[in-house]
């Protein structure tokens, strides 16, 4: 999701859900990613100020209501979150807590993960800021080794070099990768579309930027080219790169035992791509993709 108000993140969850009910084909809808609306104001990125709010455990409860249980996964600023009620309640009720689109310090984000956010959300971008004497979120993403991470792994949300350096501190097994992709993935170039009210341009290189301020907001990145990318272009070891978009994933969102590897007994969701990173055929559960 995206930050909007109470009325139109309720009818977005619902969708999901209707559609979850009633059936489809390709890929397993896994659940829904909350993304806000309990974004910190400074750091919202391309989410819409207006909506950004605190953290509220009933409106939360609410919203779950309306999903039927499929939000797995919540971003949120963790240090607006009075007493961390909100991140002991989603930690308990089998809510992954990732922290993000937050301006919390190094400190507030070890008591964050102490009371049970164990992810982040694209890591560098919509989040406080290393420095050496005021190490904040993304600090504590190098330090704690064991907490999750996504990343975006376009080469424009952060240099090859700084996915290096991520990958490399985190080890294989909590550094995810994602594409943060938006409907103009596979768009051409100069095309616009508006994203929660603001309009989004597409940019020569794949990137997505809001018109007005010329900020990044998502990408158009897919996910083969992301391992290409973090492979080729970072020099991120292989197994690294591809435990970062299946098992690691799978690990997080507690789906590891039938999703993430190619074993007996497991879903067959597979890829296969050619020695250039083309995809050359889909599997979602042993069945072709067209």
């Amino acid at each position: 999701t995206i930050t909007q108000s109470h009325e139109v993140l309720s009818a977005a969850v619902k969708n999901v859900a209707r559609v979850v009910e009633e059936g489809y084909e390709g890929a397993e809808i896994l659940g829904i990613h909350f993304e806000g609306p309990y974004l910190d104001q400074k750091y919202k990125g391309a989410q819409p100020e207006q909506f950004c709010v605190k953290p509220d455990v009933e409106e939360f409860k609410q919203y779950q209501e309306d999903a039927k249980g499929l939000i797995k996964v919540i971003t949120m600023a963790c240090e607006h979150d009075e007493d961390f009620a909100l991140t002991e309640y989603c930690a308990s009720h089998g809510v992954l807590v990732s922290q993000g689109h937050s301006g919390a310090t190094y400190q507030q984000a070890v008591m964050a993960v102490a009371h049970g956010a164990m992810s982040m959300t694209h890591v560098f971008n919509g989040m406080s800021p290393f420095h050496h004497r005021d190490p904040g979120l993304v600090g504590a993403a190098f330090r704690l080794r064991d907490v999750y991470g996504e990343v975006i792994c376009d080469g424009n949300h952060s240099n090859i070099n700084s996915l290096n350096n991520y990958f490399m501190s985190k080890g294989r097994d909590y550094a995810i990768m994602i594409s943060d992709s938006l409907m103009a993935k596979g768009c051409p170039v100069g095309s616009k579309f508006l994203f929660g009210g603001n309009e989004i341009e597409v940019y020569p290189d794949g990137s997505a930027h809001l018109t007005s301020t010329k900020g990044l907001a998502g990408s158009t990145l897919r996910i083969n080219r992301g391992l290409e990318i973090l492979v080729e272009k970072a020099g991120v070891p292989f197994d690294y790169a591809i435990n970062s978009c299946t098992l690691n994933p799978a690990r997080a969102l507690g789906v590891d035992d039938r999703k993430g590897k190619i074993c007996t007994g497991y879903d067959a969701d597979i890829v296969v791509l050619n020695n250039d990173y083309d995809v050359v055929q889909t599997y979602a559960r042993g069945v072709a993709c067209k």
